[in-house]
C-alpha cells in the first residue's frame, strides 16, 4: 500500500491554488471563525466545505441534515449545492454560533433553505424523526461532539433515505485514535465508532485520511 503525501504547508498552498473555487463570503466567514477560541481547529478546512457541496451535488440531494452547525461555513456551502427549493436542517445546542452564521447565509441568499434547530443533538433528531419520518433526508453530515458520534450516526441511518449519503468529519481526531494511552471519552468513542462502522453491513463505507479523517457511509438499497 503506498503511503500517503505529507502536506508542507508549499504543497497545501499549490492545492489550493489548483483546486479551492472561494469567494469573499467564505474568506470572511473563515477570517471571523478564525478569530474565537478554537475557531480555526473547529471549523471545517477550506477544501472540505468545497467537498461536502460536491457531494450534496453528487448525491443529487434536495433534503440535508447536519448535526452540528458550529459557525456555519459547512451550512453555507452545502447550502449553496442545493436547488433552490432544496433545505438544510442544522441542528446545534446553542443559538450563539447560528447568529454569527446568519449574515453570511443571507449574503449568499441561501437562509432560506436552512432550517436551524436548537437543542440537544439526539432529542432534536428524534423530533426530527417524529416530523418528517424515516428516510427523509439524502445525505447527513455529523460534525459535533464526538461523544454522541454513536446516536447520532444511528439517528442518520433512520433519517437518510436507502441510497443516501452520511458524511462523519474529525474520525482520526488529531491522530489520537491510535494512541492506546489516550482513553478521554470523545477519543474512545470515534475509536470504537470507526471499529463499528467498518463493520456495519448497513452501509458501505470508507474513511478518508483527508482534513482530520471523514467517513463516507451510503446506506445500502434493498
Amino acid at each position: 500500500m503506498a503511503n500517503q503525501i505529507e502536506y508542507s504547508p508549499e504543497l497545501l498552498d499549490y492545492v489550493r491554488d489548483v483546486s479551492l473555487r472561494d469567494d469573499e463570503i467564505l474568506r470572511d466567514l473563515r477570517n471571523e471563525t478564525a478569530q474565537l477560541p478554537m475557531g480555526e481547529a473547529m471549523q471545517v478546512m477550506a477544501e472540505e466545505g468545497q467537498f461536502l457541496a460536491l457531494l450534496v451535488s453528487l448525491v443529487g440531494a434536495r433534503e440535508v441534515l447536519e448535526v452540528g452547525t458550529f459557525t456555519g461555513y459547512s451550512t453555507l456551502c452545502m447550502a449553496r449545492a442545493l436547488p433552490p427549493d432544496g433545505r438544510l436542517v442544522t441542528c446545534d445546542i446553542s443559538t450563539k454560533w447560528p447568529d454569527i452564521a446568519r449574515p453570511y447565509w443571507e449574503r449568499a441568499q441561501v437562509a432560506d433553505r436552512i432550517d436551524v434547530r436548537i437543542g440537544e443533538g439526539s432529542t432534536t433528531l428524534a423530533a426530527l424523526e417524529a416530523e418528517r419520518g424515516q428516510g427523509s433526508f439524502d445525505l447527513a453530515f455529523i460534525d459535533a461532539d464526538k461523544s454522541g458520534y454513536r446516536a447520532y450516526y444511528e439517528a442518520a441511518l433512520t433519517l437518510v433515505r436507502q441510497g443516501g449519503l452520511i458524511v462523519l468529519d474529525n474520525t482520526l481526531f488529531f491522530g489520537r485514535v491510535i494512541d492506546p494511552e489516550i482513553q478521554d471519552p470523545d477519543t474512545v468513542a470515534l475509536r470504537e465508532l470507526n471499529t463499528f462502522i467498518r463493520d456495519d453491513d448497513r452501509v458501505e463505507m470508507a474513511l478518508l485520511p483527508s482534513a482530520d479523517g471523514i467517513t463516507l457511509a451510503r446506506k445500502k438499497t434493498g
